[in-house]
């Protein structure tokens, strides 16, 4: 048998693809939640001000502010998802090398 036999395969720890999903899902919500007020917003002020503004168009400008915006006010829920997707890639990687190098023993 050769050395590698030997090793273990490297741990897919289940909670850290778990964390990974979460991470990304809470992230992913509050854009979509600061998209959703914003549009309210936004055609909100448009009926205010008697402005005969489509929501389509509301929601395009809302899409249009909401991206950079986003990125500033949820900063940490962004820098926690690629963290967590990071951890679960890189394990991933690891037992992909792991699978690929037991099966060029072979």
């Amino acid at each position: 048998m050769s050395e590698s036999n030997s090793q273990h395969p490297p741990e897919l720890n289940p909670q850290v693809r778990a964390a990974a999903r979460k991470n990304v899902l809470i992230y992913g919500l509050a854009r979509l939640g600061l998209f959703i007020v914003l549009t309210a917003v936004i055609h909100g002020l448009a009926l205010l001000i008697s402005a005969p503004v489509p929501l389509v168009m509301s929601a395009l400008l809302a899409l249009i502010v909401a991206f950079p915006l986003s990125m500033l006010v949820f900063n940490k829920l962004r820098v926690n998802a690629t963290q967590a997707v990071a951890t679960w890639d890189a394990q991933r990687k690891a037992h992909k090398k792991w699978v690929r190098d037991e099966l060029a023993d072979r």
